[in-house]
């Protein structure tokens, strides 16, 4: 059985209608002061900027869209013999549990954007919820059981990832004979690192992306091409 792990990033669901951050037509780049709607000290302190954020997140395409291709084939390659498949992904959208893939095998390193969290009782409850209430007019929906406030379960900027899923994911990450990073343009930590250590344990480390990482020197292979068409066929010729 071989281990292939994958670290996924924003442009693995680029084809699904979902803009990456950090790219060249990257959201922080058309708008570098909506990261204020994502870092948790200017959430916290800011009613207008809480206002905006749940206006961004109700216009946002993350719960209408749908699996592309990449998620479809890294999902494929999990059914196919000889394979065990684990997801580590920096997105927080669903779309690889979505395209088929177990949710055990998915590690969601930022967490997801299909829940809500209070932040002074930690009541869970489901997005859709929450931005129902947005469109019938409340500007920045409390939490419904203690009046705290509510943000998306998702490690915001200035927030630190859990760290029992960072460390099920370092150990995902040694353990891995193909580690593919796809979509990430690998400068977010300490996720990023999860390529380094599985390069310095022995793992065929390929990188799929558009831009240049800084992790593309240790790898054994760097696929510059759209990832629609280049994960499938690379998984391909793996299996």
């Amino acid at each position: 059985m071989t281990l292939v792990a994958f670290l996924s990033g924003a442009g693995v669901s680029t084809d699904s209608g979902i803009s990456d951050y950090r790219g060249p037509d990257g959201l922080w780049r058309r708008d570098p002061d909506a990261e204020k709607l994502v870092t948790y000290a200017y959430y916290m302190a800011d009613p207008e900027i809480r206002r905006r954020a749940w206006l961004m997140r109700r216009d946002a395409p993350t719960l209408r869209a749908a699996p592309n291709a990449a998620h479809r084939a890294i999902a494929g390659l999990d059914r196919r013999d000889g394979f065990a498949v684990r997801v580590l992904t920096q997105n927080v959208d669903g779309l690889h549990q979505a395209a088929g893939l177990p949710e055990r095998k998915v590690l969601e390193l930022h967490g997801t954007a299909r829940t809500v969290v209070c932040t002074g009782c930690q009541a869970r409850s489901p997005m859709a919820d929450a931005l129902a209430r947005v469109d019938a007019g409340e500007d920045d929906p409390a939490c419904e059981a203690c009046g705290g406030v509510l943000k998306p379960a998702t490690v915001m900027f200035g927030e630190r990832l859990d760290p029992v899923v960072l460390g099920e994911a370092m150990g995902i990450a040694k353990a891995a004979e193909v580690f593919v990073a796809v979509g990430s343009t690998l400068q977010v930590q300490p996720a990023a690192s999860l390529a380094g250590i599985a390069a310095e344990h022995g793992a065929r480390l390929v990188v799929v992306n558009a831009e240049p990482t800084p992790y593309d020197e240790l790898a054994d292979e760097v696929v510059r091409e759209p990832i629609g068409t280049a994960l499938p066929a690379l998984l391909e010729r793996l299996a």
